[in-house]
């Protein structure tokens, strides 16, 4: 019904703020780690049907005022803003790199990640942190050198195209 109702008033003006957005917050609970060895972001704010527009913090208002951080610096970068109330379309990143490395990242997946590569959407802009089941970067740094022989600590984004190509020219 809040979806409804912005999606609505958002006829009434053209300059849309944050609070013209429906917003969802949620409790995580402590043991959800955003990234890698990050400690726990236990709760999240996001605009209802902007999958990406989601802000994260320890507390309810820390993660509001972190999703009207990114709201104001998407609205500044872009200008163009979703209509409250309508959903924003998913478009995913190419897999052009990514697909240059399929052997490499079929091994890997099933080496390291204890995955099916075939079973995943992976894509030029995947990181080792989107498939995390670790509890540390530095668990998958180890076991990267002990299996590859390359060391991927400077990776700091742990983009896979990037770790894909350095097993690639150790090999």
């Amino acid at each position: 019904m809040q979806t409804f109702i912005k999606y609505a008033l958002s006829f009434f003006k053209s300059d849309w703020k944050l609070e013209d957005y429906p917003i969802r917050i949620r409790y995580n609970g402590e043991k959800s780690p955003l990234r890698g060895s990050q400690p726990p972001i236990p709760w999240a704010a996001q605009i209802v049907n902007w999958w990406t527009m989601v802000g994260f913090g320890q507390t309810k208002e820390e993660a509001f005022e972190d999703l009207r951080r990114r709201f104001n610096e998407h609205k500044s970068q872009h200008g163009k803003l979703l209509r409250p109330g309508t959903k924003q379309h998913i478009e995913f990143a190419p897999t052009i790199e990514i697909e240059r490395y399929e052997q490499i990242a079929t091994d890997f997946f099933e080496k390291i990640l204890d995955m099916d590569y075939h079973q995943c959407f992976v894509s030029d802009e995947s990181s080792l942190w989107d498939f995390q089941t670790e509890e540390t970067d530095a668990s998958y740094h180890r076991k990267i050198n002990e299996v590859y022989g390359v060391d991927i600590s400077d990776i700091e984004c742990g983009e896979l195209v990037q770790i894909f190509q350095r097993i690639a020219e150790k090999g």
